[in-house]
Formats: C-alpha cells, sequence, structure tokens
C-alpha cells in the first residue's frame, strides 16, 4: 500500500432544518391554535482516530465529507429528524489543522479517541415556541442554521517509541528486519526505503517497543533536499533517537554533524532527545579500523558497534535501547550545541 502522510480535505456540517408555521385544524376547534414543530439539527463531523489504519491515501481519492442535513419541522408540533453525524477514521497520530487559521484543531493520539471538527447547524424553532398569553397566534419561525465548514490538513507522525536515523545506506532497514517482523525493501543502494516502517521489538515476555525506520536523511533534508523533509516530522514523536552510521565510510563525526545539523534545522528539540549512537556493518571491517572507530566519542553519548547480518551486538543494543527508554527526558537547553557538548 502507497505511504501517504498528508493531505487536505473540505468537510461540511449539515444544516439545520427549518422550524415551520402551522396552525391546528380541525373539525370542531375552529379556532386551532399554533403547532409548528421545530427543525432538526444538522450533522456533526468528528474525526476519530483508528490504530488499524496506517496511512491517508484514502483521502487523495475522496477529498469533500458532507454530515446529515436536519429536516424541517411539521404541524402537529412534530420536530424534523435531525441529520446523522459523520464520523472520519484517521490513523493514531493524525494532527488535524484548519487551513484558513493554520490552527491546530485535534491531534489523535488514542485509538477510538475522537474530536468534533465542525458542528452541525442548530435548528430552527417553529411558531408553536412562540406563542405566549399576549400573543397566542404567532406567525413567525426560525431558519434552520448553517452547519459549519471548512478546509482542514491531516499530517500524520507516525507514533514509535525509537526511531532509526541515519544517511542513505546506513543499514536502517536491515536492522529493523532482524529485530522485529518488519520487512523493507532492502538493496546495496541509496534510498533503498522510500517510507517510513514501524516494527514492534519485542525485548522478552510482556516487554516490547515500537521503533520506526526513517527514509535517509542527507545534507540539505530540512530544506527538502532527498527525502527528509518528508519524513522528519516522523522523529518528533518518538522517545529515543537512534543514530546509525555507517562504519565502512570512516567519518563518523563528519556524519554525525550532518545528522544534526539536519535535526536541528527542523526542530531545534530534536536533537536533545535521548539517544544513542550505533556504528553498523563491523562485519566488513579489519582490526585496526575497527579499533580505531571504538577509541572515537561522540559526546557522552552510548555508541555501540553492530553487524546487522552477522548479529553481532544487536541483541545488547536492543537491551540498552529498552534501558534508555526507561530514562527520564532531560530537559531542553536553549543553546545551540556541538559534538563534543552534547550528551
Amino acid at each position: 500500500m502507497k505511504f501517504v502522510d498528508t493531505a487536505q480535505i473540505h468537510i461540511k456540517a449539515g444544516n439545520g432544518g427549518n422550524g415551520v408555521v402551522s396552525f391546528r385544524h380541525e373539525k370542531y376547534v375552529p379556532k386551532g391554535g399554533p403547532d409548528g414543530g421545530n427543525g432538526g439539527r444538522g450533522g456533526s463531523i468528528v474525526m476519530r482516530a483508528n490504530r488499524h489504519l496506517t496511512t491517508l491515501l484514502d483521502f487523495q481519492y475522496r477529498t469533500f465529507y458532507n454530515a446529515g442535513k436536519g429536516e424541517n419541522g411539521a404541524g402537529a408540533k412534530k420536530t424534523g429528524k435531525s441529520g446523522e453525524d459523520l464520523t472520519i477514521e484517521v490513523p493514531e497520530g493524525t494532527i488535524v489543522r484548519d487551513v484558513a487559521s493554520g490552527t491546530i484543531l485535534t491531534d489523535l493520539t488514542q485509538h477510538g479517541e475522537e474530536c468534533v471538527i465542525a458542528k452541525g447547524g442548530k435548528a430552527g424553532r417553529g411558531n408553536a415556541t412562540f406563542a405566549t398569553s399576549t400573543d397566542q397566534a404567532p406567525r413567525r419561525a426560525e431558519p434552520g442554521e448553517p452547519g459549519e465548514e471548512r478546509e482542514i490538513e491531516l499530517e500524520l507522525k507516525l507514533l514509535a517509541d525509537v526511531g532509526l536515523v541515519g544517511l542513505p545506506n546506513a543499514g536502517k532497514s536491515t536492522l529493523i528486519s532482524v529485530i522485529s517482523a518488519a520487512r523493507p525493501k532492502i538493496a546495496d543502494y541509496p534510498f533503498t526505503t522510500l517510507v517510513p516502517n514501524l516494527g514492534i521489538v519485542r525485548v522478552a515476555e510482556g516487554r516490547s517497543f515500537v521503533v520506526a525506520d526513517i527514509p535517509g536523511l542527507i545534507e540539505g533534508a530540512h530544506q527538502g533536499k532527498g527525502l527528509g523533509l518528508q519524513f522528519l516530522r516522523h522523529i518528533q514523536r518518538t522517545k529515543v533517537l537512534v543514530f546509525l552510521l555507517e562504519g565502512s565510510r570512516g567519518m563518523l563525526k563528519e556524519d554525525f554533524t550532518v545528522l544534526m545539523n539536519e535535526l536541528e534545522s527542523f526542530d531545534e528539540e530534536l536533537p536533545r532527545k535521548r539517544s544513542i549512537v550505533v556504528v553498523t556493518k563491523i562485519d566488513i571491517l579489519d582490526a585496526p579500523t575497527l579499533k580505531k572507530l571504538r577509541s572515537i566519542k561522540l559526546g557522552r553519548r552510548e555508541m555501540h558497534f553492530i553487524s546487522a547480518v552477522s548479529g553481532a551486538g544487536v541483541r545488547k543494543l536492543v537491551e540498552a535501547t529498552e534501558k534508555t527508554l526507561k530514562k527520564p527526558q532531560r530537559a531542553a537547553r536553549r543553546s545551540r550545541s556541538t559534538i563534543s557538548g552534547r550528551a
């Protein structure tokens, strides 16, 4: 299935039904009183999170959504039928934003969570409602009010505990396929992964966490280069970042600096998340090169050396990631930091 994480749709809540002017007409009641009924309320539009949905693809094909209109009132004080509410289901992690104002209407992060984003129109009152001791035969009624109408933007941010971040071909897809049941496309060329992949990592009985494989970042990703800008948003909800650096490149500091700069340029809070650094593909490194890489320090971050192909270091990484998830988040710092200054 194609992965779509943004969409724009037009929604219109139902109009309220009109109240009516009516008087009783019965054979033995020559001067019947007012009996015009009220209209029905218009249907509202509700957004609901559904964990079984993973993409906003459906909204590419249908862009207009309307709730039911309220029916008009009738004689004999009959109230019109209310319009049916329309419930629109979206994936967990969907932000709903009003296009005109830019205001976030709701952020649906839990299965079954819902929010009314367009209220149905208020029903009009019939003339029976306006009868008083001084006006026993009112000849007025109210029209129903229009339902709310707006253009909204849907933005999906994946809900994951851990985000795998790295340059293209750093080994993210291979790692997630080894530690979870996710089966992303894997090939020996950059940008193999074109969409984010989610996987559940089972540490032990009753212990697991969700990991997201984010398509490779490159320098300038925050400006739209490569695939970065399209998917950087999915890192924002993660609790822990796992930086994957390709050991065979021998450029740990340089690659790490590129990743940190791109994250900070997109959202200054991202580099302050709890994180682990992982050097990948150690199975193809000779002993002197591996020894040299092990001597490199990237601030005070915990570093792991793994081979997803041979399995070396993978189990230890999974356990360390779970342990990091349990640590409290550090307080945000305002100053721009360097590799040596961050932890």
